[in-house]
């Protein structure tokens, strides 16, 4: 019996994903919840695991394409069923569904099981626009036109295709490794970043991984088009949204973080606290959770259906991560009942799993307050856009060592501007200053979180 998978909701009610990579082919026998392709939605890339046991029959999409949820995705012939008839292949697939049993033992996915949206095919790319042949990974073919790439493989070759993450595959391109060469060392099968470094370690210039790049652009090519899709797409349109529905208003201090510094310093030397990265967002984290307590107005939300203003008890901070593929902003939540050392912990962990494009939608939501640190960058101050349904927003400057006013001499102090964009639907200028100055006086001042209920 042939059975049709659509591409399910994959949270938030996301409309579409784009298709990364297909992890098997047709014909080649699956299992249940083995991993079956890698898509992109407008805010991670997500695993989709089969929802059936069988042989792959038909793949309705190709890598690169972008295909609505409701939108059939792959066909299966159900192992231990009979081969649907020649002519009712089409009523087969309308009407079958999986039994009880497979019910109770589908994989744990939002929205498996979507009903249909229309007769939608997935979208193709723009006319004269590249399409990435089968095997192709898709982002190697956004870099840059002398760049080396794997050449095309052959359907068949889809079945041995090497399992790895979008960073591993990166640095595999830069450093010229042919991930196809690679050992997994894992029981996973999945090679890792380490792999590829000992394995390019070991490579000598008699065992070249180079394979043919692209043609270069002509001379006439002046401009490059790029899909607006995936992370760009969402971030723009909740940005456009938040800024023509609420009204932003940025106010800034600047103010003496050498304490922070100091305490800091502290920590990392402190053998005790060995393997956790205490640095200044994590402090500046903990002094916004103990202002928010403070100033509820910066930790609620204007529901204007219902026409109320809705305080939190709680907060779910959103942490701004700069990817690869844009911004993400994946949320710690319950974070005001974590310690430094907790809130450290998590800020590594949501970053490191933004950097490898897997946050899951669901950690994007229900954010209540947000920190962005522009001051990687080396900008000292910024003007930061709310997330939509958050009162504000906090952006951490660059720490600067500079000449400053101290117990009545000058005297080189670390220094930094925090720049606090709040709704003023939600905020009062007087309640937005006051939330600033307070968390800049934590910062200031440490110890002061003592004092603080």
């Amino acid at each position: 019996m042939t059975i049709d998978f659509r591409l399910p909701d994959l949270g938030e009610g996301l409309p579409e994903a784009e298709l990364v990579q297909w992890l098997v082919a047709e014909g080649d026998t699956v299992a249940l919840n083995q991993t079956i392709a890698e898509v992109e939605t407008a805010k991670a890339i997500v695993e989709l695991p089969s929802p059936h046991a069988g042989v792959v029959t038909s793949l309705h999409a190709a890598a690169g394409d972008v295909v609505e949820v409701g939108a059939v995705l792959i066909s299966f012939d159900i192992a231990g069923e009979e081969p649907t008839a020649p002519g009712a292949e089409t009523a087969s697939r309308a009407t079958a569904e999986p039994s009880a049993e497979e019910n109770r033992a589908q994989p744990n996915l939002v929205g498996y099981g979507a009903a249909p949206r229309g007769s939608a095919r997935p979208q193709r790319r723009a006319r004269g626009q590249m399409r990435p042949a089968v095997g192709v990974d898709t982002a190697v073919l956004e870099a840059a036109p002398h760049d080396v790439i794997h050449t095309p493989e052959p359907i068949e070759a889809l079945r041995e295709r090497p399992r790895s993450t979008p960073p591993v595959r990166k640095l595999a391109k830069e450093l010229g490794v042919d991930l196809a060469l690679v050992q997994p060392s894992g029981a996973t099968g999945l090679i890792t970043r380490a792999d590829v470094e000992s394995y390019a370690a070991r490579v000598t210039p008699t065992e070249p991984t180079v394979v043919p790049a692209l043609a270069p652009r002509s001379e006439g090519e002046r401009t490059t088009r790029i899909p607006i899709r995936g992370v760009r797409k969402h971030t723009a349109d909740a940005m456009v949204r938040s800024a023509f529905t609420a009204p932003h208003v940025t106010t800034f201090v600047t103010v003496d973080v050498t304490a922070t510094s100091e305490l800091i310093a502290s920590l990392r030397s402190d053998r005790a606290l060995e393997g956790h990265r205490i640095g200044i967002m994590a402090v500046a984290a903990k002094a916004v959770c103990l202002a928010l307590g403070r100033h509820p107005s910066l930790n609620s939300r204007w529901d204007a259906e219902a026409g109320e203003i809705v305080q939190h008890h709680y907060v779910n901070l959103g942490i701004a991560a700069a990817t690869e593929r844009g911004l993400v902003v994946p949320n710690i939540t319950d974070a005001q009942s974590m310690t430094l050392v907790e809130l450290a912990d998590e800020i590594g962990r949501l970053a490191e799993v933004a950097r490898a494009g897997r946050t899951a939608p669901s950690a994007m939501s229900g954010g209540t307050f947000s920190i962005t640190n522009v001051g990687v960058f080396g900008v000292d101050a910024g003007t930061p856009i709310l997330n939509p349904g958050e009162a504000g927003i906090l952006a951490l400057g660059a720490v600067r060592r500079q000449p400053w006013e101290h117990r009545g001499e000058i005297a080189l102090r670390d220094i930094m501007t925090l720049s606090l964009s709040f709704d003023h639907r939600l905020v009062d200028g007087e309640q937005g200053a006051k939330f600033l100055r307070e968390v800049g006086e934590i910062l200031r001042e440490p110890g002061r979180a003592m004092l603080l209920g």
